[in-house]
Formats: structure tokens, C-alpha cells, sequence
């Protein structure tokens, strides 16, 4: 029997699903659980509180999706679980992780990298917990539940077209936030590893780009969810982009062979301003004026001081940065106005994919992870997507040796010729706001690259430099 026909008969005979979990069983479960996952899980990419202790953990929900106690295959748990952290305290009460854990008498050799531990006591006593989406098996079982939408426990599945069955299922070991699955080159399956109340962003506006009809954005066949007065968004499956290959991987091939990305790049800021254009329609536009102008430079601001705290190199350059966003508060203060919409929200090479025949999508619609859920569903001005694509071409000259900034300027230039060519509008003519954008973009990679990537960190502080010196001037 193949795998993906085992995980249909398995789904089918699960029965037992915790909709309203035993609080003594799932205290229990947990117990048995936290000292495993004190040491696993600050060690995934995805965590997001490395730098802060972890003092325990508080279960959400438990659906046991396949059977735990069978003797030789193997169980499937999901767990919505907050991890407590008080040294952390801008995390807001309601953030959580999703965890899919499989359950096994023992591990075979092949799933060894995705080793949670061995559960020392309670319901799981003597059995193994390890990292589900790593097991074909388990794996197959997801996509077989989208197949057959409805209720599970506390999971709600959904989707919009017929999936076909047989789809073999693999994990795409690329450095994200997320976890992402691959099945048979026809779908990928992004499962949110951190999860907050209200539909996700990378759901709802592919969802609205399709009633659109815009073809630049892969769109949604099936999701999941947790229900409830603001659903969690858990998990989406959408086309498999067979064949394309990102921005980035494109840009970093040009300058190894020493020639211009300038066709790509125009393609890319035309399909920057289709994907615009059709969130516009689609969504509510309100105006950026007054009181708005204010906070959206007071956030700027903010955000300055927090990362000149955490990075003093900043701390030369910052009476220039704040220049930058004053700018804009000052161009407010006289009249000024400027469009709003939903936009992409963490916008770069990266999140671009191009198909051999050269069309050009945007991907990844969740925004800037690091950010509360509720701003990241916030209208922005359409420059916050240019000025990310903008500091995406910086990043990528910097990235070879020897540095060739004359190549960055040219692409940023083509980029916006291109946006202006499909949008209308030239981003460069309401220079105070792109660069504001842009400013604030590069104080978020500084702190990132400082936390994250020390390494990198002189490639935004160059842009830091620069877009201090031309604010000041």
C-alpha cells in the first residue's frame, strides 16, 4: 500500500479527536511533554523568542488527529500551545504555536533529523514525539484532509477545488518562519508555525487578488483553521510553482555573470503595480492624512529608538533617520495626503517567482513575521512595498563581491519605471515618503541582521548611512 493511500485509511479510522479537550488527560499530556520541548523548541528557525528564556507552557488545544496509542502506526497530534516567556514583554497574551506532532514506538533512521525526544511519563510514556511534517506518512494524512473539508477536533479544513490523491509529499528545507510541504510539484502546503487570532493576511488577500482576477498571485485551494470569534489561520495549500525560480536566486545569477537584471526588474515593478492595482479594487483605500500621518511617523520614530537601543552603531545616524520621517509628518502638517491600501507588506526578491515562460508572481502575503498580526493587516501606502523591493536590489549587489552599487541603482530605477508603466503613478515622485519607507525598512534589517545574521548587519547599516546623509541634506 503507498503512503498517501496508508494516510487515507488511517484518516478514516480516526475517531478519537480532543473538540472538547479532558483537562486532566491534556494536563497531563503536557507535563509529559514541556521538558522535551523546553530543549526543542528555542532550537527551530521559526521560534521566535531565542533570545529570552522559556519558564513553561499552557495548552490551547490538543486534537489527536490519528489515533496515539496504536501499536505499530503512527499517531498524529496538533497542539496550539503558548509559551510562556515574562522577560518578553511586548508578546501579547494571545500568541501561540502550532506544533503537529507524530508519535512512534521508535524512529526509524530516516526521520532521526526530526527528533523531538522520548516521553518519559504520562499518556505517551515510552513513546517517541517527533516533528510530523518530516514523516511522509503523516504528511500524506494532511492532504488527505483537505480532500475531505469539514470539522476535526478543534481544526476547521476548507478548500475551493477538488485535490487529487496520491500526491507525494516532501519538506522544503528553505530557511522561513514557516513550515512548507511539497506534494508531487502540484501544491505547496505553508503551515504557520506562529499563530495569532484573525484570518491570515497570506489568506485573505490572495483570496481577494482571485476574485480579482489577477493571475500574479497564486490563489488558495485549501486552508485551515482554528475556529472561533477571531480564527486562527493554521495552514494554506496553493499551486506548486513548478519550474520558477525566485528573485533572488535570478538577481544573484546576473552580477556572478557580470551582466544587468534590468528587464527583470521592469517585469517585476510591473507586476508589483498589477498586484496593487487589483488589491485597491478589491479592498478598502482610505486616505493617509492628519492624525494618521502622525502615528504612522510616530511608529517610524519608535521603531528607531527601540533598535538604536538594541544597536548602537545606530545612534550616530539617528538624528538624520528621524530627518527622514519628519519629512513626512511635516508634508502632513501642511495639507499632504497620500493613497492607502493593503499591500504585500514584507516585499523583496525573495517573495517573487518567475516561471520558465517569465511571468513574474508575489508570494508570501503574511507580512513582516515579526510584527502583531492586527498592523500587519493594516492599509499601508504602496511605497512600503517599493521601498522593501528597493532595499531587496541594494542587498543583493552587496551580497557580491566586489560590491557593485551602480548595478543596485540601475535596477531600483528600472523597478519603478516599470511600476509607473503599469500603475500610472512613478513611486519616485513623492520622494519624502519612499524614503521614509525605505528608512524604516533598513532600521528593521538592522535590528534583524544584529539578532540574526551579525555578519550581514553591514549591509543595512551602509543604506543606513546613505539614507541619513541624503535626509540631513
Amino acid at each position: 500500500m503507498s503512503e498517501a493511500a496508508s494516510s487515507h485509511v488511517a484518516l478514516a479510522k480516526s475517531t478519537r479527536n480532543s473538540a472538547t479537550p479532558n483537562s486532566a488527560k491534556d494536563d497531563a499530556l503536557l507535563a509529559s511533554l514541556t521538558p522535551l520541548l523546553h530543549e526543542w523548541l528555542p532550537r527551530q528557525r521559526w521560534f521566535a523568542g531565542k533570545d529570552h528564556p522559556v519558564t513553561g507552557f499552557s495548552l490551547v488545544s490538543a486534537t489527536e488527529m490519528l489515533p496515539l496509542d496504536a501499536a505499530d502506526d503512527p499517531g498524529l497530534l496538533h497542539l496550539l500551545l503558548r509559551v510562556e516567556q515574562p522577560e518578553r514583554t511586548a508578546v501579547p497574551d494571545d500568541d501561540c504555536y502550532q506544533l503537529l506532532l507524530g508519535v512512534r514506538p521508535s524512529l526509524p533512521d530516516s526521520l532521526a533529523g526530526a527528533l523531538v525526544g522520548r516521553v518519559e511519563g504520562g499518556p505517551l510514556a515510552g513513546r517517541t514525539v517527533y516533528d510530523a511534517p518530516h514523516d511522509p506518512r503523516l504528511a500524506g494524512l494532511l492532504l488527505e484532509r483537505f480532500r475531505r473539508p469539514g470539522t476535526l477536533g478543534t481544526l476547521r479544513f476548507e478548500r475551493t477545488a477538488e485535490i487529487p490523491s496520491g500526491l507525494a509529499p516532501r519538506v522544503l528545507d528553505a530557511e522561513q518562519s514557516n513550515s512548507s510541504l511539497v506534494y508531487g510539484d502540484a501544491y505547496i502546503l505553508k503551515i504557520f508555525r506562529r499563530v495569532f487570532p484573525g484570518t491570515n493576511p497570506d489568506l485573505e488577500l490572495p483570496l481577494a487578488l482571485s476574485r480579482e482576477g489577477c493571475e500574479r498571485v497564486p490563489a488558495p485551494i485549501a486552508w485551515f483553521e482554528a475556529p472561533g470569534a477571531e480564527p486562527l489561520t493554521l495552514g494554506i495549500l496553493q499551486p506548486f510553482l513548478h519550474g520558477a525560480r525566485d528573485g533572488w536566486q535570478l538577481a544573484l545569477a546576473a552580477l556572478a555573470a557580470g551582466r544587468d537584471f534590468l528587464p527583470e526588474a521592469r517585469a517585476l515593478g510591473r507586476a508589483t503595480a498589477e498586484v496593487h492595482t487589483a488589491l485597491a479594487a478589491a479592498l478598502p483605500t482610505p486616505a493617509l492624512r492628519g492624525t494618521q500621518t502622525r502615528q504612522l511617523v510616530a511608529g517610524m520614530v519608535e521603531r528607531l529608538e527601540a533598535a538604536a537601543k538594541a544597536v548602537p552603531a545606530l545612534l550616530p545616524h539617528a538624528p538624520g533617520l528621524r530627518a527622514a520621517f519628519e519629512a513626512v509628518n511635516d508634508l502632513g502638517l501642511r495639507g499632504s495626503g497620500w493613497a492607502q491600501q493593503r499591500v504585500h507588506g514584507d516585499l523583496h526578491l525573495g517573495q517573487t517567482l518567475r516561471s520558465p515562460d517569465g511571468l513574474w508572481s508575489l508570494i508570501d502575503f503574511e507580512g513582516e513575521p515579526a510584527r502583531p498580526l492586527p498592523e500587519r493587516r493594516r492599509p499601508a501606502p504602496p511605497a512600503r512595498d517599493v521601498a522593501g523591493m528597493l532595499r531587496s536590489f541594494d542587498y543583493a549587489a552587496r551580497s557580491h563581491q566586489p560590491w557593485h552599487p551602480e548595478w543596485a541603482a540601475r535596477c531600483r530605477a528600472a523597478y519603478c519605471e516599470g511600476y509607473a508603466q503599469a500603475g500610472g503613478t512613478d513611486p519616485r515622485g513623492e520622494p519624502e515618503l519612499l524614503r521614509a519607507h525605505e528608512t524604516d525598512k533598513a532600521v528593521y534589517e538592522v535590528l534583524y541582521e544584529a539578532r540574526h545574521r551579525p555578519d550581514w548587519l553591514p549591509v543595512p547599516m551602509a543604506a543606513i548611512e546613505r539614507l541619513a546623509r541624503s535626509a540631513a541634506a
